[in-house]
């Protein structure tokens, strides 16, 4: 007897270690995936195709020594990001675990942008950096005048980046060597675009700037008597750009003629985001507005509670945006009803990305949100330990996050389970279940007389081993799930053995 109660014990942990081969929560990447700059792209749209995460699981957390306030960029499996703490870190994308990390002299606000296996970043000790992806090795550093605050824009092997003194940089992106700068009348916390070898960019001396891509030269410069914070997007030859004079302009990518303004009624510093031949963008003065984009005239506004600060994501129709006023907002890209809205506990400054239906977005109610994107039902929150202002990458099903509380967060969903290997180990559990019942059984009968035939206590005993070894398996294997088989068999068990 002893012999067969070690064979099922043997059995049971055999099964038992089999389930843990079972799907686990995982991060899947591709290249053709990656996220490898504030809002997924150049154009800045926060819309990607993909694998949305399904369920707030904590899938890693890494602990900085200050706030993250950068967005991350995801490429080929690694996450780059700045902190507070005067680091830019690159972290296994599917464990968390450091890769390296590179020590600045001041706070990285600057978002990075990953390109052919280097980091390219602007740090606050007032260097534009460049860090070799893989290692962190410091392939060249170049040293302004001012906080990097900028995030840099690489083109054709050439990084572009404004700085707090005053200038926009044009920097060799193999050396560092610089090609040119051009001296603006104030900061340049603005982020450059580049379209057509022309670099678009606005200063806090209230203009915005056409410089030669090649050699800097000055093209043309458009006044708009205000600080533009907000970084222009350009489309069809037209540059679109907000000013805190409370304008929204359309300027000749060419000339820089104004083509017309749109005055709002308050500050506008979000970015706007150009879609179908609309300008969509947000403003202080409570309002997200829709404006032809050859016009300037107006095809709708929606008036929130609060100011709008966010950059609009608009994916099938709907542009998606938050507000000051606590709410992430749905609203109909064609005439601005509004869809939905949901109600975090505190103003909504980051950007959401949309991808595969859903709306992630960060609060400073300390959360990252997964919405639906269809109803604004929420799927799920996943509370941090401080405000969250920087905004979302969401690459193979996993969202990638800072957060105040110091931390980078990986939210997953589990990958379901694959139905073939669950197949193969419930056979597999079935036969090995019934060899070891039959043998137990067999056992027991030759110990008793041969007058005495099995009876109901016999085949009660083992059948609640049976049910138990098979429950052992099931549970583990189908991630928890309630089938009622266990229950419902042991309630007949129950019921007949009584008896």
């Amino acid at each position: 007897m002893k012999r067969t109660l070690g064979i099922a014990f043997t059995v049971i942990l055999c099964l038992s270690m089999l389930s843990a081969f079972a799907p686990k929560v995982t991060a899947q990447h591709s290249s053709a995936d990656d996220w490898p700059m504030f809002h997924a792209d150049p154009a800045h749209n926060g819309a990607e195709t993909g694998n949305s995460a399904l369920t707030p699981t904590l899938l890693w957390n890494y602990t900085t020594g200050n706030m993250v306030a950068s967005s991350p960029a995801v490429v080929n499996g690694v996450v780059y990001i700045g902190s507070g703490d005067d680091n830019v870190y690159a972290l296994n994308a599917t464990n968390g675990a450091k890769l390296w990390n590179y020590t600045t002299g001041a706070p990285v606000w600057s978002s990075p942008d990953v390109v052919n296996g280097v980091v390219y970043i602007g740090s606050g000790d007032d260097n534009v950096y460049a860090l070799n992806a893989a290692t962190g090795s410091e392939i060249w550093n170049y040293t302004t005048g001012g906080p990097v605050v900028s995030s840099p824009a690489v083109v054709s092997g050439v990084v572009y980046i404004g700085s707090e003194d005053d200038k926009v940089y044009a920097l060799n992106a193999t050396n560092g060597v610089k090609l040119w700068n051009y001296t603006t009348g104030s900061d340049v916390d603005s982020s450059p675009a580049v379209v057509n070898s022309i670099v678009y960019i606005g200063s806090d001396d209230g203009n915005v700037y056409a410089l030669n891509a090649t050699n800097g030269v000055k093209l043309w410069n458009r006044p708009t008597g205000a600080y533009v914070w907000s970084s222009p997007a350009v489309a069809n030859g037209i540059v679109y750009v907000g000013s805190d004079n409370d304008n929204v302009y359309a300027l000749n990518a060419t000339n820089g003629n104004q083509l017309w303004y749109y005055p709002t009624g308050g500050d506008v510093g979000s970015s706007p985001t150009v879609v179908g031949g609309v300008v969509y963008i947000g403003s202080d003065d409570n309002n997200v507005y829709a404006l032809n984009a050859a016009n300037g005239a107006k095809i709708w506004n929606y008036t929130t509670r609060l100011y709008v600060g966010s950059s609009p994501a608009v994916v099938n129709g709907v542009v998606y945006v938050g507000s000051y006023d606590d709410n992430v907002y749905a609203l109909n890209a064609a005439n601005g009803a509004k869809i939905w809205n949901y109600t975090t506990r505190l103003y909504v400054g980051s950007s959401p990305a949309v991808v595969n239906g859903v709306v992630y977005v960060g609060s400073y109610d300390d959360n990252v949100y997964a919405l639906n994107a269809a109803n604004g039902a929420k799927i799920w929150n996943f509370t941090t330990g401080d405000h969250v202002a920087s905004s979302p990458a969401v690459v193979g099903g996993v969202v990638y996050i800072g957060s105040f509380d110091d931390k980078v967060y990986a939210l997953a969903s589990p990958m379901p389970p694959n139905p073939l290997f669950i197949i193969i180990v419930l056979v597999a559990a079935v036969v090995i279940v019934d060899t070891v019942v039959f043998l137990m059984f067999r056992k027991k009968l030759k110990t008793k007389p041969k007058s005495s035939p099995p009876n109901q206590s016999d085949y009660c005993d083992f059948t609640r081993l049976k049910v138990y070894v098979v429950s052992s398996v099931f549970d583990p294997l189908l991630w928890s799930i309630s089938l009622g088989i266990n229950e419902h068999i042991t309630l007949f068990l129950n019921s007949f053995c009584s008896r």
